[in-house]
């Protein structure tokens, strides 16, 4: 067997492997198209027609909504406005609870504490990193007002038991589907299955527009609201008609038209994007499966998996030598790796310090709150286990990446992890 790299050998690899890249000669048009006609946004931050944006944003909600099934879209500029906005229409506030997920982007929690509400973490499924059903039975209180449930790396969520639960206790669910357009759950898409969803158009998502995002809904009262908080609701409700001001304070939440004349070019390509990914994750799996110390990712039956990152978990136990060396090793070998993927979130700043809002530390000690939350080290050992130990992941099953580049990638595991002798 060849040396290993990180110990003076040849790498398997020299070279950078292909950048993920969706633009084509599509979207420049389309962006050519935009500018052509001098209208780069076309929103008016009063009632009136304008109220909902320019022709290409209407375009693209139409679009989205028709693809994925839903009765409304609402285009915001980020998938982070997207939460938050989706928080607002349920009308969480101070004193409320809202249950999360500690292992995700950040914005799926913080979304909470911008409306003054309380973050309660629940754990992750082992296998899935998606919240677990048990756990969130195990978090809900008689504050408990809505759940964030994330498909965390492009694998769905158990919404079925999640729904559940939410249907037992009243609760809204956002569900936040950044990683995971185009997957489904039991026939449906990925992102339809809460009473909310959210979706990404951030640059490095499976399509993007650079920033941006989708909301949608079947809800026509909750669309409205996200219309209203997207695009200054506190001048607006008065010529509309509106009645119910709760956290009708508006933001600047509002997509441009070349970014919605993106977006319509980027959702035609989405199936052959996510099937790319979907192959390739399945050619690594097959040949990467039975490999000393790893296992390799699980998708639940009736679902499909994005695979917006591959993920593996590492047992150190198994081959004697911690992750830390062992991604090191590949490393060297020429392979990106993350070790982990987010920090688990109420390990943060604003969560040990429960500062957030002015010096006080709003919301957390809000004097209306009458829970009592807990953001100690160990309240989610799944987690913490899954990031400080085990989990292991990259973006290298993209679209683009030759049969070569699969190759090398399997043999740098391979390599690797047969020679796991010489990493002690």
């Amino acid at each position: 067997m060849s040396t290993l790299a990180i110990n003076g050998g040849m790498p398997v690899r020299t070279k950078p492997f292909s950048r993920y890249n969706t633009i084509g000669d599509e979207e420049k048009r389309a962006v050519m198209e935009v500018l052509d006609t001098g209208v780069l946004s076309q929103y008016l931050g009063t009632w009136h027609p304008d109220f909902y944006g320019g022709e290409r944003v209407r375009k693209l909600e139409q679009e989205w909504a028709a693809y994925f099934g839903v009765k409304h879209a609402i285009a915001v500029n980020s998938a982070t406005s997207g939460l938050y906005a989706a928080i607002g229409a349920a009308g969480i506030g101070p004193g409320d609870e809202v249950i999360v997920s500690p292992y995700t982007m950040a914005a799926s929690a913080t979304a909470a504490v911008v409306y003054g509400a309380i973050p309660v973490f629940a754990d992750i499924d082992p296998e899935t990193f998606c919240l677990s059903p048990a756990s969130i039975r195990e978090r809900i209180t008689p504050y408990t007002k809505a759940i964030v449930v994330v498909d965390i790396l492009g694998h769905p969520a158990d919404m079925d038991a999640i729904m559940q639960i939410a249907r037992e206790h009243d609760l809204v669910v956002i569900e936040d589907n950044a990683q995971g357009p185009g997957t489904y759950a039991g026939g449906r898409y990925a992102g339809t299955l809460g009473h909310m969803g959210v979706f990404s158009l951030n640059y490095h998502k499976t399509i993007h527009t650079g920033e941006g995002g989708i909301v949608v809904t079947d809800d026509d009262d909750f669309a409205e609201r996200l219309q209203l908080i997207r695009n200054h609701a506190e001048v607006v409700v008065r010529g509309k008609g509106v009645k119910n001001l709760v956290n009708m304070v508006g933001f600047n939440y509002r997509m441009t038209e070349i970014e919605a004349s993106i977006g319509s070019e980027q959702l035609k390509k989405l199936r052959p994007l996510v099937a790319a990914r979907q192959e390739n994750a399945a050619y690594l799996t097959e040949r990467l499966k039975g490999l000393p110390g790893i296992t390799t990712p699980v998708t639940r039956p009736n679902v499909s998996h994005g695979f917006y990152l591959y993920a593996l978990r590492y047992d150190a136990k198994a081959t004697g030598v911690c992750r830390e060396r062992f991604v090191e090793a590949l490393r060297k070998e020429g392979l990106t790796v993350n070790i982990g993927y987010v920090r688990p979130l109420y390990l943060e700043p604003m969560y040990q310090e429960r500062i957030a809002f002015g010096k006080d530390g709003f919301p957390f000690t809000y004097s209306g709150y009458r829970g009592h939350v807990s953001y100690e080290k160990g309240i989610c050992p799944v987690t913490e286990e899954m990031h400080f130990e085990r989990l292991i992941c990259g973006d290298y099953v993209h679209a683009g990446l030759s049969k070569e580049e699969l190759d090398d990638i399997v043999a740098i595991f391979t390599k690797v992890c047969n020679g796991i002798e010489a990493l002690k």
